[in-house]
């Protein structure tokens, strides 16, 4: 009798996880949009440059970064070869490697497939990409936006540079499939609305993510929005981003408009060669050399949408050097 009341115990008990089982096995579940076929026309082709390479920066990830020199430029001749290693030596749970987006890698993807994998986080197999890359940001751009990164990807010459798979630490593989979902897109603002529009440039730089401290489950930390503080460390240092909201004394408060446009035009490398950094000196992951080719207008437009977040006070020591 015993015997019989505990298997029917352990049966009930297993349905629920049965359940949950079944449901992960088929998940991620995104939808595929088997017709879309992105047409390249110059318009897409220059926008699609301009956004992957300065606003995006989508080449900034899918590179290889020179640390030699200061906010580690791209090495040239690496672009879009991907391989760039996001492990546990800098607080992720795994190893995830950026994939190679040149034609070497996506000439046998279709544009649907490029598409849901940069809105929806979703590989041609089915796999969930951690969300290293911010494609939950990229899922509530515009849809024409979107269209002129994929014109723009598809151009980039085949470098031949096979990506080892990512290997989540248990159980994080099993969580990743929750992550991704179907694309929220909205439309672009008009320019002219330079806080709505500094909001959308903000949101496909992703911004915040960088900007903002997290706990130690990487969730963002309650009133500390892009007050900076996010460590990441790094093989020279321990860095920490900056603050940048309105606050006087610790932010970006005192900043005007000029001078935050300047900060970022002083990087352009067609004007200026990044200087070089001995072991163990200051860097910054910012890739500065990548926003400086955004145009003033949009890096105004950035400024007006930042000058609306409740200014926190929070004093980041920007840089600790290995010792």
């Amino acid at each position: 009798m015993k015997k019989n009341i505990l298997i029917t115990l352990v049966v009930i008990l297993s349905i629920p996880l049965l359940i949950v089982g079944a449901i992960i096995t088929f998940l991620p579940n995104v939808k595929l949009q088997k017709d879309l076929v992105v047409e390249s026309t110059p318009e897409r082709l220059a926008r699609g440059t301009y956004l992957a390479n300065h606003v995006t920066v989508c080449v900034d990830c899918h590179s290889t970064r020179d640390w030699t020199k200061y906010s580690g430029p791209i090495a040239p001749g690496t672009e879009g070869k991907g391989g760039e290693v996001f492990d546990q030596k800098f607080g992720f749970p795994g190893a995830f490697y950026a994939a190679n987006i040149t034609q070497y890698n996506l000439k046998s993807w279709s544009d649907a497939e490029i598409f849901r994998a940069i809105t929806s986080g979703v590989g041609r197999d089915n796999h969930p990409f951690f969300p290293v890359m911010p494609y939950k940001n990229y899922g509530k751009l515009d849809k024409e936006d979107i269209l002129s990164i994929i014109a723009y990807i598809k151009t980039m010459p085949p470098i031949e540079n096979k990506i080892p798979a990512g290997k989540p630490d248990f159980p994080m593989g099993i969580i990743m499939k929750t992550f991704p979902e179907e694309a929220k897109l909205s439309s672009k603002p008009n320019p002219s609305d330079k806080v709505a529009y500094g909001k959308y440039l903000v949101t496909a730089a992703a911004c915040f993510d960088c900007h903002t401290d997290v706990d130690d489950k990487a969730n963002p930390l309650p009133g500390m929005d892009y007050a900076g503080g996010r460590t990441f460390p790094m093989p020279f240092g321990v860095l920490k981003s900056s603050n940048i909201t309105f606050d006087e004394n610790t932010g970006i408060g005192k900043w005007t408009k000029e001078e935050f446009v300047r900060r970022f035009k002083s990087n352009d490398p067609s004007q200026k060669q990044p200087a070089s950094i001995k072991e163990n000196e200051f860097n910054t992951i910012m890739p500065w050399t990548m926003y400086a080719g955004m145009t003033e207008e949009d890096l105004g437009a950035i400024y007006e949408f930042l000058k609306t977040i409740k200014p926190v006070a929070n004093q980041v020591v920007r840089f600790s050097a290995n010792k």
